[in-house]
């Protein structure tokens, strides 16, 4: 941590742990990139294990990265499937589920000898975008990665919002607005609720969806690209914009940004940035809408960049 009788870092370090990779980055303080590497994340039946592992694994990213850099001792952020509860300071709602109930910040300040930041990773990403992506330049940005879940983030006026109980942005795990019987039947999410948006507009909340009401036992790519084809995949795209529309709807109604942009596996099918802003208006409380829903700038790496940016007021 530098001090007034210590220069400022000139790298700032974060690190994106996946459910599948561990992704390491060192940016400058103007976002130039001079480090990155990816590893597989560590797995192991027995999950204390798994989490060791990934601290070790952790660990030797950041020593390889400094190694290269010739600079030691800085600061690192890091993005995770999950959230830190504000009333334990435990990791909680984590994907990688070795991580729940464990001191994470802890384990790895005493690993790695240095500053730590955590945040959630969709946060992250709507940093990064926010930063100097497809939000570069907007003082209210809605970020949202439609993958194998549905998360989401805000920033404004470059500032992440974590919320009073470190679940800002957390759309998904709302109810799909506006349900009539075309949505039906509901489907029960894995925070035990029924009907949620992710259970909806994530891959596979949207394959299982498919498979319900229309029979068919197609991945979301496999739809999308049967849209021409088979009358099923067009009737399932036309629900899922409609879905995609009313939800996004609903957070415009509430936060109204300036640009909402898209991220994860779902953000690559090009046509939703011109057909769900013909849908939304109807759900939206206003006489015009003047929100933008653009692509992300970075993809999968805008995680890895947020985490990086986390630091750099530490």
């Amino acid at each position: 941590m530098a001090t007034s009788s210590t220069p400022p870092p000139k790298f700032f370090l974060g690190i994106d742990l996946g459910g599948t990779k561990i992704e390491i980055i060192a940016l400058d303080k103007l976002g130039h990139e001079h480090f990155r590497k990816r590893t597989a994340t560590p797995t192991d039946t027995d999950q204390h294990i798994q989490y060791r592992q990934i601290i070790h694994t952790i660990n030797e990213l950041v020593g390889e990265c400094e190694k290269a850099l010739g600079q030691y001792y800085l600061p690192v952020g890091i993005g995770l499937p999950g959230a830190i509860s504000l009333k334990t300071g435990l990791i909680k709602n984590a994907n990688t589920t070795c991580l729940i109930g464990r001191d994470f910040k802890s384990d790895l300040h005493q690993q790695l000898k240095r500053p730590i930041t955590l945040e959630n990773d969709a946060n992250c990403f709507a940093l990064s975008e926010a930063k100097d992506g497809a939000g570069k330049g907007f003082n209210n940005v809605f970020a949202v990665i439609l993958g194998t879940g549905v998360g989401g983030g805000v920033v404004i006026n470059q500032q992440l919002l974590v919320g009073a109980n470190a679940i800002c942005g957390e759309w998904g795990h709302n109810p799909l607005p506006w349900q009539n019987e075309d949505d039906l039947p509901l489907q029960t999410c894995y925070c035990g609720k029924l009907g949620c948006i992710e259970t909806f507009l994530s891959g596979p909340g949207m394959r299982n969806q498919n498979e319900l009401q229309y029979g068919l036992t197609l991945n979301s790519r496999q739809v999308f690209e049967q849209i021409h084809s088979q009358p099923k995949a067009r009737q399932a795209y036309e629900m899922y914009l409609e879905r995609l529309a009313k939800s996004l709807a609903s957070v415009i109604n509430v936060l109204d940004p300036e640009v909402i942009v898209l991220g994860g596996g779902l953000s690559n099918i090009d046509n939703l940035y011109e057909e769900v802003p013909k849908r939304w208006g109807k759900y939206i409380f206003s006489d015009e809408v003047n929100t933008k829903l653009v692509k992300n700038t970075f993809g999968d790496s805008s995680g890895v960049r947020g985490a990086a940016y986390l630091t750099q007021n530490m």
